[in-house]
């Protein structure tokens, strides 16, 4: 198969985001080791999750673009719905353990940690994440691709954890430097249990979405109406009484089942004339939103519709 421009660049992207990830792990877990900062113990675990997801991610990549076969008849486009649930599955599960890990720390008397050089593994990781999530966002802009957009959207809870880190240090190396100081431990876990909470309605809105389409659940009405009107446009010329439409989206195809109730005054001599009626429809609507794909059936009676 020929890869096209987009899917280069997808894959370029989701690339990056593999190498860049692994180089994170290092990082933080060298910090982590010299700092003994539990916070940059879990942005380490973090990264090293969004590292082995990366590459769970490049593989799904290759598979969406394969076209149908005789194992998956509808092609390979559902398995990116399903990663991107495990995913956010996943960056659940390891917030509520940090939450709840840093929670028995603080009834234990808190964490000390070297925090001079956790600001500076702060500063060094919230450039960084938020550069890459921002580079992402942007130039996958242009694509039909929701692993390039959840990367972009993983790099950037990576990056409001590195700021939290940042912010929450910078906070408790000057109350070192106070009559405070015996409260200073107790940064470390109250920052962790903030960013274990703060950063969960993220994975917790790509799980909906993801599940929404894993069980193939119609998208909301207002998206659905504005998809009925625009075919609609594109069957002015056919007699019909009424359009069944259903509407699924899996991954980053948008797939449409139209039923076309004719009328009584629809006719046509040849089955090739039905093909150029789906053929023009068909046109129109990927025109408008290239990641359709559609199947027409003319029928007579409403009850095959149903």
């Amino acid at each position: 198969m020929v890869i096209g421009f987009h899917e280069k660049k997808e894959k370029r992207l989701l690339t990056l985001s593999f190498y860049v990830a692994g180089l994170f792990v290092f990082v933080a877990f060298g910090f982590a080791l010299i700092t003994h900062s539990d916070a940059i113990l879990f942005d380490g675990i973090y990264s090293l999750i969004s590292f082995f997801m990366a590459l769970l991610t490049l593989k799904v990549a290759n598979l969406v673009q394969m076209p149908d076969d005789d194992r998956f008849h509808f092609g390979y486009t559902a398995i990116e719905p399903t990663l991107n649930l495990f995913k956010s599955l996943i960056i659940i599960a390891t917030c509520l353990y940090a939450v709840v890990g840093s929670i028995n720390s603080l009834m234990t008397g808190g964490n000390s940690a070297e925090f001079g050089l956790a600001i500076i593994y702060g500063a060094i990781a919230t450039i960084g994440c938020f550069a890459v999530s921002s580079y992402m966002k942007y130039q996958g802009s242009s694509l039909r691709s929701d692993l390039v957009g959840v990367d972009a959207h993983t790099w950037f809870v990576d990056g409001v954890l590195s700021a939290s880190i940042l912010l929450g240090f910078g906070l408790a190396y000057f109350i070192e430097k106070t009559s405070f100081a015996n409260y200073a431990p107790l940064i470390d876990p109250l920052l962790l249990i903030f960013l274990g909470t703060a950063i969960l309605p993220i994975p917790g809105k790509i799980m909906l979405d993801s599940l929404k389409e894993v069980i193939n659940k119609a998208p909301p009405e207002a998206v659905t109406a504005v998809i009925e009107k625009k075919l609609k446009q594109t069957l002015l010329a056919v007699p019909y009484e009424h359009v069944e439409v259903r509407i699924s989206k899996r991954g980053r195809d948008l797939y449409i089942l139209v039923h076309i109730i004719v009328n009584e005054s629809f006719s046509v001599a040849t089955i090739s004339e039905l093909d150029d009626i789906r053929i023009s429809c068909e046109a129109a609507m990927r025109d408008w939103n290239p990641s359709i794909i559609m199947d027409i059936l003319f029928i007579k009676d409403p009850k095959l519709a149903g």
